[in-house]
């Protein structure tokens, strides 16, 4: 039997689909529609504000009928994550070599998770994996293909270029906060810190920041690491190629 910690009951609702309605009411429900009533929520006022009784209340239906379709909130939020990876194009599908698709996908996963604040907590947490989840790794491995990468170091690389696009998307989404901060007077998020540290910070107590000719903005940031990544990729594949 399933135990509340035992993901048994989401993985099968994830890849069978639900189990057979139990006797009750029925309803002109889907799961798909409770997926897709829970995004709009996330999208509009976060994932802290999504509740099963909030849900029920925008669905028009007791909050038990949820339950005979998901068995928890948990779950709900398992399907909401596989959905938003399904909307993502394979990546071995993406035209161009290995390093274009990689590049392809870092770039596009970076854009989507800033449209979507929310998604970056829940990409970062533990989740049953979903068939669209399965679907995009193994696209993501067949980009290599041809390489001479062992399917072990493609998806060290997969796994690395993952973790890299996730931990750059957090500050990514912090600016992106910050710049639409303001003051009552019309100051912005830098303008209020600059004037700040440069009041506090001492002059010489900081040399290597102030060697610094200019402050690089995110993208820009990104696409360096990327590509330092990438290269460190492409030598490994040039010294299988002539070994």
């Amino acid at each position: 039997m399933a135990t509340a910690d035992d993901p048994t009951t989401t993985l099968g609702l994830l890849w069978d689909g639900p189990a057979r309605p139990r006797r009750g009411p029925r309803h002109h429900l889907t799961v798909d529609a409770l997926v897709g009533a829970a995004l709009e929520i996330a999208e509009q006022e976060g994932v802290d504000a999504l509740s099963m009784r909030g849900l029920a209340a925008r669905l028009g239906v007791g909050a038990a009928t949820l339950y005979t379709y998901v068995p928890d909130k948990s779950a709900l939020i398992a399907l909401m994550v596989d959905t938003m990876i399904g909307e993502a194009p394979l990546p071995h599908t993406r035209p161009g070599d290995w390093r274009e698709r990689v590049e392809a996908w870092a770039r596009e996963n970076l854009r989507a998770y800033r449209e979507h604040p929310w998604l970056v907590r829940l990409m970062g947490a533990a989740q049953p994996v979903g068939p669209h989840a399965f679907a995009w790794t193994d696209s993501a491995l067949r980009v290599f293909d041809g390489t001479g990468l062992t399917g072990h170091e493609a998806l060290t690389v997969v796994e690395a270029v993952d973790g890299y696009t996730r931990g750059h998307v957090a500050k990514a989404v912090e600016a992106d906060r910050a710049a639409r901060w303001t003051t009552p007077d019309g100051r912005t998020w830098d303008t209020v810190q600059d004037a700040f540290l440069e009041a506090h910070a001492e002059p010489g107590r900081y040399p290597a920041i102030e060697r610094l000719t200019g402050v690089p903005g995110t993208e820009e940031v990104f696409e360096a690491g990327l590509a330092w990544l990438l290269d460190g990729v492409a030598q490994r594949i040039r010294e299988r190629a002539t070994g």
